[in-house]
């Protein structure tokens, strides 16, 4: 069993190499992914029966640990029961109906390569998320998923749309982050040894003596909603779901329609023990479900797009599914998600079939063509809305068109804020930012040697400083090398407080830093060679479309903006890890500002990619025509189309 789980977890790790490694033949990538996915399938369906023959226990299984010093510990640990066994189950059934739809659909398409590089890596994240046996090893898979959704949803990268959608549903993932950093951290705090999953029911076994007192389980259960709420577009992160759409309509079905989506649920039904203790902690997840399902279901209503109004009806079931768990219902939301996730996929795979032959009928017809949906249930008295008075309508018809306005109130609370903060940053003349930073540090070390304080207290100044370089690279608009510098002193800076909190965590630090280091050189040296010929001293810098002029400096500046933001494929990720473990034993306090640093940081630093590798190449802009607002974008020749 314990060689069957590796492998239904390693195999598309496989595929995703074979398929980088080959060229842009289609036959052979295609080839490749048929035969991944029903090696994946065999291996999964076989570890299933071996467990199913067991009698459907709960199986944990330690490969070897990654590292180990005093208190803290990291296992590669993987974990199956029954909930991993329906999501996996439900991974590998999707992801080879998309991989049989997509050797097909994707036909002729430039990114045809790029399209299954970037699914084989999200199943493999999917699979290191379902199968992980602690919330760090989940942590792992949940970056993993969260930067292949940012990569599909910018596909089509030479449309805008699509590239700034990309960002915006990434900017919600990594605020959401904040919520899992800080509840690993808490979890490690108040459980120590016993984080495992497998280890964290028991652990309320006795209503007597909880592991924790009532306000700490509060907030660690308010962290894990927080990323839950966020990675399944609930309330109030409803709006990124529907704009997520803007990728491959396959990619819609396995990421937004499907699997990514219920993620959220996931991690509820993975964390049960901790949010289901209280009654309080029950409400708030059964308001949040309720809340999602009253402003999706209206907002649905006023999409003018198939996708729309399937990325709304799928945020409503979910809705639905996170209420169910507040009753305790967790073999229903099982099936729910089942139905659902095949439900969606159907959809969103069909509809481009519907929209077709919606437009050969339009086509045929002489007079005005208009879709009517015909009901059975004829005999059913008409809806609540058309009950209303009119003054209501009207304001339930706008409040749906508005989405709520949900996307303004949180772009207010954390978007906007955060960039005026930076901005006045970026504003401040260069000498006095350093008297204050220098100031502020001498101050702190005047009062420890005047009145024999410990040295840990000069990690505070340390900390502000780190706050402020990553506000300062959020909103920075004009240099990407500034941005840049400011994303790597950020970075240094947080070991540098670890440091100070506890010199004997040098060794952590070292390790921290030697995935950052490197990746922040790389980062410069690939800038600096991309720019050679561009200035962007003077004004913003914008889509550049460097995926297509300098395809491989623009892998090499993906690679380091990984490296940068402490993605699984670095020695960051684990340092990450370890500043906040020693953070929870030196100072808890730190945590937060470390936390919201690592957050902002690979926000700007995806920006910097993002507006330097997408958009459309020089040479294929079109000049615009002055016709009124439209005139600030580049017009594309549209294509005619026949009937």
């Amino acid at each position: 069993m314990n060689v069957l789980l590796l492998t239904s977890q390693f195999i598309p790790l496989l595929g995703f190499l074979l398929i980088f490694l080959s060229d842009r033949n289609e036959k052979k990538i295609a080839a490749i992914s048929f035969w991944c996915s029903h090696a994946m399938g065999v291996s999964i369906i076989a570890l299933l029966m071996l467990w199913a023959n067991a009698g459907f226990p709960s199986h944990e299984y330690e490969w070897f640990t990654l590292y180990e010093t005093g208190d803290y510990s990291f296992p590669i640990l993987f974990y199956l029961d029954r909930v991993g066994a329906v999501y996996l189950f439900c991974a590998w059934a999707i992801f080879s109906i998309i991989v049989k739809y997509c050797r097909v659909y994707l036909h002729r398409e430039a990114g045809y390569k790029r399209f299954f590089l970037t699914i084989f890596g999200f199943v493999f994240g999917l699979n290191l998320v379902i199968l992980s046996g602690s919330i760090d090893m989940l942590f792992a898979g949940w970056e993993i998923v969260g930067i292949a959704s940012f990569l599909l949803i910018a596909f089509y990268r030479h449309r805008v749309q699509p590239v700034r959608n990309a960002l915006r549903a990434y900017s919600i993932y990594r605020f959401c982050d904040i919520g899992l950093l800080l509840g690993s951290w808490m979890s490690h705090l108040l459980f120590h040894e016993s984080q495992h999953f497998s280890q964290l029911a028991n652990l309320f076994d006795n209503q007597a003596m909880p592991p924790a007192g009532y306000g700490s389980l509060l907030l660690l259960s308010s962290l894990i909603l927080i990323a839950a709420s966020g990675k399944s577009a609930q309330f109030p992160f409803c709006f990124w779901l529907p704009r997520a759409m803007e990728g491959p309509t396959p990619s819609s079905a396995i990421f937004y329609g499907a699997l990514s989506v219920h993620l959220g649920v996931f991690l509820l039904l993975r964390t049960t023990p901790i949010w289901s203790y209280h009654y309080f902690t029950r409400f708030i997840v059964f308001s949040i479900g309720l809340l999602t399902v009253i402003v999706a279901s209206i907002s649905e209503k006023t999409q003018s797009n198939i996708k729309g109004q399937i990325a709304y009806a799928s945020i409503t079931q979910v809705g639905f599914m996170f209420m169910e768990l507040a009753l305790g219902l967790e073999t229903l939301v099982l099936v729910h998600f089942l139905g659902n996730a095949f439900l969606r996929c159907y959809q969103l795979l069909v509809s481009p079939s519907i929209v077709a032959h919606l437009l050969r009928v339009e086509g045929s017809t002489d007079t005005d063509f208009y879709i009517r949906i015909h009901s059975r249930f004829q005999f059913l008295p008409a809806s609540i809305r058309n009950t209303l008075p009119e003054v209501l309508q009207n304001t339930l018809y706008v409040f749906s068109l508005q989405e709520g306005n949900l996307e303004l109130l949180v772009r207010t609370v954390l978007w906007d804020s955060l960039k005026r903060i930076g901005s006045t940053i970026n504003t401040t003349n260069p000498w006095l930012k350093v008297l204050y930073g220098f100031g502020g540090f001498g101050v702190v070390w005047l009062l420890i040697v005047a009145t024999d304080v410990n040295t840990k207290y000069l990690s505070i100044p340390i900390a502000v400083l780190m706050v402020l370089a990553s506000l300062s690279a959020f909103s920075q608009k004009h240099s990407p090398f500034s941005v840049w510098n400011a994303i790597g002193l950020s970075s240094i800076l947080a070991g540098m407080a670890v440091w100070f909190l506890n010199p004997e965590a040098w060794f952590d630090v070292a390790i921290f830093n030697s995935g950052i280091i490197p990746a922040w050189i790389l980062g410069m040296v690939v800038l600096a060679k991309l720019l050679k010929n561009d200035n962007f001293a003077d004004s913003p810098f914008a889509y550049r479309a460097m995926a297509e002029t300098q395809p491989k400096l623009s892998l090499i500046l993906f690679l380091s903006f990984l490296g940068l933001v402490g993605f699984p494929i670095s020695p960051a990720f684990l340092g990450e890890d370890l500043l906040l473990s020693h953070a929870s034993n030196h100072a808890p306090w730190f945590a937060l500002p470390i936390t919201i640093a690592f957050v902002i940081n690979g926000i700007a630093a995806a920006r910097v990619f993002q507006r330097l590798c997408m958009g459309r190449p020089a040479e294929l802009n079109i000049e615009p025509v002055e016709i009124g607002v439209e005139a600030q974008h580049p017009i594309e020749t549209p294509i005619p189309h026949t009937t």
